[in-house]
């Protein structure tokens, strides 16, 4: 059995920014325009915060002028629409995003419908959804696309492989479905499970390759993968931890303690799959400002 490889998601990212930057400075170099991602944040959640953050600090490393346009949580659902309609008509804007999850009195669906799908850099639009779905481009959403881009950077083969995605979320475990089973995609004959599935562990044991992404902390454990198989790990739960300063630490879908001994390849939490998301928006977004699919 070959050695367990650690997916360096964090290494791939920093690789991808800089690929990126150089892109973007050859484009400004023969006359184009610097990409430019607006994003929207309401309130004032810890979460969304850093992830707005990380983001803007993203947006510098790869050379792109970026916008952040703030709002309080008492911002009522039609002023918010008008706000993205600006956006929408901003020829400036190449892309931008929404952060969710968004105060309860806004419909966050009517607010992802509002977006111009040529500028949704989130890939959460139906038509977006909708174009994956029948593998025409467009913006993919960034941790199903991350999670691709991974496999891809490490020549993991995925042609005729079992692949099980664990979860059917609309922002993972659905578009992963769809995007391993095409063909110049993962081209993987797969199998999507969840809470209720009665032979998850069966089907796990099967897998070439799991995704997991159930959002359950430590769900995998050893006894449910096969020697050699590729584990991509989508969870980030808090758990408690006295040891740690924050108090808490990230824990993934994975019990990679001992499901890492077994694997050909597997993705750590955190600094797999998580740095990859942010860097895919800086993909789309490049994608966005040089129009490539609309």
């Amino acid at each position: 059995m070959s050695i367990m490889q650690i997916i360096d998601g964090k290494l791939t990212a920093a690789t991808i920014k800089a690929e990126i930057k150089a892109e973007v400075e050859n484009i400004v170099a023969a006359g184009g325009k610097r990409p430019h991602l607006a994003a929207i944040l309401v309130g004032h959640d810890g979460g969304s915060e850093t992830y707005v953050r990380n983001k803007v600090l993203a947006c510098e490393a790869c050379g792109f002028q970026s916008t952040l346009l703030r709002f309080e949580n008492d911002i009522t659902e039609q002023q918010l629409l008008e706000e993205v309609d600006k956006l929408n008509r901003d020829e400036s804007v190449d892309g931008f995003i929404v952060q969710l999850p968004l105060p309860k009195h806004i419909s966050e669906q009517k607010v992802i419908e509002a977006i111009d799908y040529r500028k949704d850099v989130d890939g959460f639009h139906p038509i977006n959804v909708g174009r994956m779905a029948i593998g025409l481009p467009c913006y993919i959403s960034a941790t199903p696309k991350g999670i691709l881009e991974l496999l891809r950077r490490y020549n993991i083969p995925t042609s005729g492989k079992k692949c099980v995605i664990l979860g059917r979320s609309n922002i993972v475990g659905k578009p992963m479905a769809q995007l391993m089973m095409q063909k110049q995609f993962g081209d993987s004959t797969v199998t999507v499970c969840h809470s209720r599935s009665k032979t998850l562990k069966e089907e796990c044991l099967q897998a070439d390759i799991i995704i997991a992404a159930i959002g359950q902390p430590a769900f995998l454990k050893a006894d449910m993968v096969k020697p050699g198989a590729v584990v991509i790990d989508v969870g980030t739960t808090r758990v408690p931890d006295a040891t740690r300063k924050s108090g808490f630490r990230l824990s993934g879908d994975v019990d990679f303690e001992h499901v890492a001994p077994l694997c050909s390849y597997i993705t750590p939490v955190p600094g797999g799959v998580g740095p990859m998301t942010i860097c895919m928006l800086m993909l789309n977004t490049l994608a966005a400002g040089k129009h490539l699919y609309y």
